[in-house]
């Protein structure tokens, strides 16, 4: 059997922060077999689901001066509140502490002001909810190599990582993967308004928008083929579908607009990071 990297976390893990982003990534690491037993939750909204865990051995808002110093501090608050709570996480934080960042806009930088700790960066996206999220994460130089084997292990908890070595390269990250999700979302909202507009009762359009989307999706993760290839084989030469490219082809067209909105959401991250 494969060797499964989260049962062989021995320190314990603290989550700051169990919304959706962080309450996924914990369902994830314990239905991955993380024991319960190495895992800290701080949140000052605790959900129902979350403070059910406790039975199973998951401590819930602990002290500091109980819990220790931690192996690896999971930060997942709102970058708005990240230096209003951060006084307190570093009170978890030693020199042998790896936090493992998933806040939009948040630099390794500030991460390192605020917390200290040797830190990664990562930018998930909303997917890792069902276990079908990709992050992108970039280590800062003090990581150890054992200390970026638990965050890969962390992270691929909830879907596919990508390690990049320029954090530059992040604000770009996060406007393509980390916002993404809300552009294939408007997509089946506008699939289906444009559906009605064509003369389809609202119900029938937004299941067959939903559920093009959704298939076309599982289609594209299953195949190996190029995602141009896959459109290609859908389009018959003077067709429907050839006919409606050529208006989400044309100039100006789908691909000069996803360029504005890549390039607007990029330059809006580097801006929160400031």
């Amino acid at each position: 059997m494969a060797n499964n990297p989260l049962q062989d976390i021995t320190g314990t893990i603290l989550l700051a922060g169990a919304g959706k982003m962080g309450g996924a990534m914990l369902t994830g690491w314990l239905s991955g077999g993380l024991d319960p037993r190495r895992v800290a939750v701080i949140d000052p909204h605790l959900s129902p689901e979350i403070t059910a865990l406790a039975a199973r051995g998951v401590a819930l808002n602990p002290d500091a001066t109980t819990l220790g110093p931690v192996e690896t501090l999971v930060v997942a608050v709102k970058p708005q509140m990240f230096r209003g709570a951060g006084a307190r996480l570093k009170a978890f934080v030693s020199d042998r502490t790896s936090v493992v960042s998933i806040m939009a806009g948040t630099t390794i930088a500030s991460l390192q002001e605020v917390c200290g700790g040797a830190v990664v960066r990562a930018m998930p996206n909303t997917p890792a909810a069902i276990g079908r999220g990709i992050t992108v994460a970039v280590a800062a130089n003090n990581v150890s190599t054992t200390q970026r084997a638990v965050a890969d292990a962390l992270l691929r908890a909830t879907g596919l990582v990508e390690w990049v070595e320029d954090e530059g390269l992040m604000d770009a990250v996060t406007a393509v993967s980390g916002s993404g999700p809300a552009y294939v979302f408007l997509l089946a909202e506008e699939l289906a308004r444009a559906g009605v507009e064509a003369g389809l009762p609202e119900a029938l359009a937004t299941k067959l928008a939903r559920e093009t989307v959704a298939g076309s999706g599982e289609l594209l993760h299953r195949s190996e083929l190029p995602s141009s290839t896959l459109r290609q084989n859908v389009t018959s030469p003077g067709g429907t579908t050839a006919a409606a490219l050529g208006v989400l082809m044309g100039e100006p067209g789908l691909r000069d607009l996803m360029i504005r909105a890549i390039a607007a959401a990029t330059q809006r991250s580097k801006e929160l990071a400031k």
